[in-house]
């Protein structure tokens, strides 16, 4: 692999996985820029080739020595509580982020998971927490964010959607605790966590294995994989080896890990955020669900933003048109959801 294709992929690494979301300003950004301009000729006619991918193990090495070097210096909030275990393996954890307000009632709770491709990433990283948190707990939300196994620690995708669902029925246990109310939870997810809440939104196996009540709704931000089928073909070239270890090589397990394909009547309200700019188009995947939950009775909708896909994640929670409409749609799941969220 070329050094400059190597480096675009750690870039790409890192802002998937929520590690690098600002890439208009910071040192690590400017020799980021600086030595993939130098190496841009050199390195398009590998790409257009498909260049080459690697392995989550590969890519796991160099995120993870990314974000060593960079998560201290933008850290993301601190949790009321932290690394609470939902399961017995290492990465079953989750952080507690408890409404900064009091209230008459129980609080809404909203479970973020992050993205990073199935193989990288993490619940605490500032990019999946910190305007979300700012924002919501600021409202009275308990806002949670979870960790689950890579792919290089055994799970593929369709393993791991059953492990944040096991992440959501432990939150609905324990919510009360927390002045959170069980039975308004909304899902959140980016990029990969975008599949994977869409997924346990949509497959009511999923939900009863693991003894998932009913959710208000779900918020997918961005997902690449809403239908598996239609996107395993159509994949960027440097990603075709973590998708096939996430979703195997047939297309019964593609249909078995995929939103479009699981969904039924049971499935729970959902919104589709999707990057306009994105060249593999998610956009048309999630009006496709989006059609397809109407036609079941089933809420949906779509948001299209001509956004990045990781300012999608970074920016959800500031003060903008795009997070007002992310609100709207959860506005109108629930009348108290709607009250803190005027």
């Amino acid at each position: 692999m070329t050094k400059s294709l190597s480096l675009r992929l750690l870039l790409f690494a890192a802002v998937a996985a929520g590690i690098v979301t600002d890439l208009q300003a910071g040192p690590l950004r400017d020799r980021l820029r600086e030595r993939l301009q130098e190496r841009a000729a050199a390195s398009a006619d590998s790409e257009n080739q498909g260049g080459n991918a690697l392995s989550c193990a590969d890519w796991a090495r160099r995120v993870d020595r990314l974000q060593a070097r960079t998560s201290a210096a933008n850290p993301g909030p601190q949790p009321d509580l932290k690394d609470v275990a939902y399961g017995n393996l290492p990465r079953e954890k989750l952080d507690v982020y408890l409404p900064a307000k009091g209230s008459d009632g129980l609080a809404p709770v909203i479970v973020m998971v992050h993205g990073g491709g199935w193989c990288v990433g993490d619940k605490s990283i500032a990019g999946v927490t910190e305007n979300k948190v700012a924002r919501w707990a600021d409202r009275g939300f308990v806002f949670v964010s979870v960790n689950y196994p890579m792919v290089n620690d055994g799970s593929d995708a369709l393993a791991q959607a059953n492990h944040v669902a096991r992440a959501v029925a432990y939150v609905q246990a324990r919510a009360r605790a927390w002045r959170g109310d069980p039975t308004k939870l909304i899902l959140m997810g980016h990029s990969a966590g975008a599949h994977l809440v869409s997924l346990v939104n949509a497959d009511a196996g999923i939900r009863r294995a693991n003894g998932v009540a009913p959710v208000l709704g779900t918020v997918s931000l961005d997902a690449g994989a809403i239908d598996v089928v239609r996107q395993m073909p159509n994949i960027y070239p440097f990603l075709k080896e973590r998708y096939r270890e996430a979703f195997g090589d047939s297309e019964a397990g593609w249909m078995a890990a995929s939103p479009y394909h699981r969904l039924d009547r049971s499935a729970g309200p959902w919104l589709g955020v999707c990057s306009t700019t994105r060249k593999d188009d998610p956009c048309a995947q999630a009006r496709a669900y989006a059609e397809k939950s109407n036609s079941l009775g089933v809420k949906a909708g779509v948001v299209e933003q001509a956004m990045s896909h990781g300012a999608l994640n970074k920016e959800l929670g500031l003060a903008t048109d795009y997070t007002r409409r992310v609100e709207a749609f959860m506005a109108g799941l629930d009348p108290v959801v709607g009250r803190l969220l005027r």
